[in-house]
């Protein structure tokens, strides 16, 4: 039975997409099948993978939400052998529309997750930066949250409502939700301000805060307009070794022996 992680944080900007794109291909490069949801409508991990929202509108999240297509024909091989990806749309802003009305439509996405769950050791969503209809379905269907947090200080502010929201989730509509860890992104070691929120951030959440902590690094940045994770990308950068860390550091996590370098 595969692990549900779902990446979030309600504000944009802080390496959502980036956490998602590559803690997956790290967990695949290290043997292990994953699938990637792309459940928000900007689509950027679906472009970041080289795949092309337009490219096949009739086969993704949107058609699989609304009933239209089995998940299993939505799909995609990426450049990873071992890692498919569901693509987004646009259309996916429609979805929460269409799905007001039905019943148990904060537990679609569970529901559909589960058909395909014991096909993969992991399975990786990548949420939306609202906290919608669609985010709200991507926790309900999730086991655990990585919240990756970028140290500036309005990044701890905004923690909050992503942390309230989970609550609630955990308080109805998934009580076995919990908080995989938080994870610092586009860190620079030489700001005062980095450190500062980091300390922060460790004295709060204690071992909740993952020990790898994502560098700023321009192959990083690069690599999603090649449409590689940066492990194809760039496999001796910063970047690099700092999500194959991340993704060791999941498996300890989850029960897996993992070889150390």
């Amino acid at each position: 039975m595969g692990k549900v992680i779902a990446i979030a944080n309600q504000k944009g900007g802080v390496g959502k997409t980036t956490t998602a794109i590559n803690l997956a291909a790290s967990l695949a490069v290290l043997e292990k099948n994953v699938l990637i949801i792309d459940a928000d409508p900007q689509a950027n991990t679906t472009s970041g993978l080289n795949f092309s929202p337009a490219d096949d509108q009739k086969r993704t999240l949107y058609e699989v939400m609304i009933g239209k297509i089995d998940i299993h024909d939505a799909l995609i091989q990426t450049e990873i052998a071992s890692m498919h990806m569901i693509p987004s749309h646009i259309n996916l802003v429609g979805a929460e529309i269409e799905m007001l009305e039905s019943q148990n439509r904060e537990s679609v996405l569970k529901e559909k997750i589960g058909q395909l769950k014991d096909e993969y050791d992991f399975i990786i969503i990548d949420c939306s930066p609202s906290l919608g209809l669609i985010t709200v379905n991507s926790l309900t269907a999730a086991d655990s949250v990585i919240i990756p947090v970028q140290p500036e200080f309005f990044a701890l502010e905004g923690l909050g409502k992503l942390l309230q929201t989970i609550r609630l989730v955990q308080g109805g509509l998934n009580p076995s939700l919990t908080i995989e860890g938080f994870v610092v992104t586009m860190f620079d070691g030489r700001t005062k301000v980095h450190n500062q929120v980091l300390g922060e951030l460790r004295e709060h959440f204690k071992d909740m805060v993952f020990d790898t902590i994502i560098q700023r690094n321009i192959r990083l940045s690069e690599a999603p307009s090649h449409g590689k994770p940066i492990i194809l990308y760039d496999v001796i950068c910063n970047g690099t070794s700092n999500y194959l860390n991340l993704a060791k550091e999941v498996l300890e996590k989850n029960g897996y022996q993992v070889t150390k370098n």
